[in-house]
């Protein structure tokens, strides 16, 4: 089936029992057994839940995975969840290749958490394939790249860093938060992992928090499957259904996130209250046919730096009023944040840090005309 009918229907048959055309929420800890280890499939929510199983099937039918597989998808707590149970692979003396614009949120598991239990890690600019193989230890295990990244919106080539992570035995993780699979697949490029904050565009509406990993390879999803049974950051029924609610109507949300942002970033780029833009639609972006080759469209994210410094960054970032100031982003209503004073406060004094003065919008599905309007009425004071 096309994106846009699994999107509605991976996953999500009517209820057996009633004909509910909505699945459920399987609001149960435990499953009644017919004899001792004989049940209906789910025996404890921790480790299957009917609903949470529903929305993996959709996001492995999304990634291009069917329910038969091989591999699938497993959903978590949070995006951060996510990012977890790859750290629960790592053991001490292992080394993990970072972007060098990551999140902050990525950064601070990586360089702290782990850390701690005797994981490397160093950064590398990934724009360049060649950058991220001169990178590579012997014992680098991980390749971990965003694209595009937040809140640079710079773009790796998946299918170059893709044949260096082969080349290395290294699991190559793409986190596709940003692009969303209607926008950009990377298990279909060579990437091992993809990894979504499921919080973001997926959920697309601000009312949920959740993450997921998909794989196509049965040894990775086995390890997966086992780890989150073990650790236990699974995703909620209610959450799930949320999730499965937004996953609905992602394509059609993604098609005016793009339409709106593309509209604003042309705007922005011939401000003169603008210094610099930042977004892949955009032909002055430095890897713009990269986003041609890579992706269906350049989607709904923006970054960038106002004349005046940080001191105009903030006074803009305060004075919109359909641009709500809040942190996170892919929901349908439109954000705006300081990333360094926000979301990218863990890279500060490192080489990730984040100009004070870069604005990050997520730019929501209004009506474009209200959203330049307010930007228009920020950015003149």
């Amino acid at each position: 089936m096309r994106f846009e009918t699994d999107a509605i229907h991976a996953g999500q048959q009517p209820d057996p029992s009633t004909g509910a055309v909505v699945v459920p929420i399987y609001a149960t800890s435990t499953y009644a057994q017919a004899s001792p280890g004989e049940h209906q499939g789910f025996e404890y929510s921790r480790t299957g839940n009917p609903t949470r199983r529903a929305l993996e099937i959709a996001l492995a039918a999304l990634e291009g995975i069917p329910e038969d597989g091989p591999g699938g998808a497993i959903a978590t707590a949070s995006g951060m969840g996510a990012t977890a149970i790859i750290g629960y692979t790592l053991k001490p003396g292992d080394h993990v290749l970072l972007p060098n614009d990551a999140y902050g949120g990525t950064f601070r598991f990586f360089a702290r958490v782990l850390t701690e239990q005797g994981v490397e890690w160093s950064a590398v600019d990934m724009t360049d394939a060649r950058l991220v193989r001169t990178a590579l230890r012997p014992a680098t295990k991980v390749i971990w790249a965003e694209t595009p990244t937040n809140p640079m919106l710079r773009l790796v080539d998946i299918a170059a860093v893709a044949g260096v992570a082969r080349e290395a035995g290294a699991m190559f993780v793409v986190d596709n938060t940003f692009a969303t699979p209607y926008l950009q697949r990377p298990l279909d490029l060579g990437a091992d992992v993809v990894l979504h904050s499921t919080t973001k565009y997926l959920g697309g509406h601000s009312d949920v928090v959740g993450g997921a990993l998909i794989t196509r390879d049965p040894d990775l999803f086995a390890r997966f499957e086992f780890l989150i049974n073990a650790a236990g950051p699974i995703a909620g029924p209610f959450d799930a259904w949320l999730v499965l609610r937004g996953l609905k109507t992602l394509a059609v949300r993604m098609d005016r996130h793009t339409e709106n942002a593309g509209r604003i970033a042309r705007f922005l780029e011939s401000h003169p209250g603008v210094m610099n833009v930042w977004y892949p639609g955009l032909e002055s972006h430095p890897q713009h046919d990269l986003a041609t080759r890579q992706m269906q469209g350049s989607g709904g994210m923006i970054s960038f730096v106002p004349a005046g410094g940080p001191e105009a960054a903030g006074r803009i970032a305060r004075s919109t009023e359909l641009f709500f100031l809040a942190e996170s982003l892919g929901g349908v209503e439109s954000l705006i944040e300081i990333p360094a004073a926000m979301t990218h406060v863990s890279v500060d004094g490192t080489a990730l840090e984040v100009p004070p003065d870069l604005i990050r919008l997520s730019v929501g599905i209004e009506h474009v005309e209200d959203l330049l309007e307010d930007l228009e009425r920020a950015l003149g004071g």
